[in-house]
């Protein structure tokens, strides 16, 4: 499994994702693009995750490499590569795909549930899994829905939590996939602080890891389980 991994900030690794494709014996090429990496053809990956990073997908101007980093993403999906996309990795599929992106009436930041949509429990992806999943929250921007995708879960502050596309191409607002120390490290990104310090107040950080602390195991086998099914699908059905 040749797979692309898109990142754009060092601490936002695919965490549990990535334990789950060296398991898999997958080839991982990783772009740091906020570091000037350079994308490659698309054609030569059978698989592209998207990780997240303090930008909004609309900050072009600022970060040029958004326009190439959505075109890519584009032609690779409607190609039918496999595409997993987190918080911003979503945010980046379903601008691709033609939908707005936008802040949302404020940060969501916190151990906050999901909720699955009927459609999200059938889905081959997360049937079988809990109704309700306890996720990692920290976020401000939200998006619509591409069309012709399928709403998979949701929350009452962002109603659109997981999206399907077509067969092979998914994407998470919600993190499930990061360890203590990549949490921990997020609260060093001033962009993060103060997402945090803006929902949950200053000071908030000590508590906010206690509650990831208590929830972490059982995120992580969420995370592996999806990632797991989502590898199943992606690599089992030709494109």
């Amino acid at each position: 499994m040749k797979t692309l991994v898109l990142q754009h900030i060092a601490c936002e690794p695919p965490g549990v994702f990535e334990d789950v494709l060296i398991e898999r014996g997958a080839a991982i090429t990783r772009v740091e693009l906020d570091e000037g990496g350079r994308l490659p053809d698309w054609r030569d990956f059978d698989l592209i995750v998207a990780m997240g990073g303090p930008m909004s997908v609309n900050d072009e101007s600022e970060h040029p490499w958004l326009v190439a980093e959505k075109r890519l993403i584009r032609e690779a999906v409607q190609a039918g590569v496999g595409y997993w996309g987190a918080c911003l990795g979503v945010q980046l599929l379903a601008s691709s795909l033609g939908a707005r992106v936008y802040a949302g009436p404020q940060p969501e930041v916190g151990v906050l549930g999901v909720t699955l949509t009927d459609e999200g429990a059938s889905d081959p992806v997360f049937a079988g899994l809990p109704r309700e999943l306890a996720t990692l929250q920290w976020h401000g921007d939200t998006f619509d829905l591409p069309e012709g995708a399928v709403l998979l879960a949701g929350s009452p502050a962002y109603p659109h939590q997981a999206f399907r596309y077509g067969r092979a191409a998914y994407g998470v607002q919600f993190h499930v996939e990061v360890t203590g120390d990549m949490a921990r490290e997020w609260a060093t990104v001033p962009a993060y602080v103060r997402s945090l310090e803006q929902t949950l107040g200053a000071g908030a950080a000590p508590g906010l890891f206690d509650e990831f602390d208590r929830a972490a195991a059982g995120m992580q086998l969420i995370a592996r389980q999806m990632f797991e099914r989502w590898l199943d699908v992606t690599v089992a059905t030709p494109r």
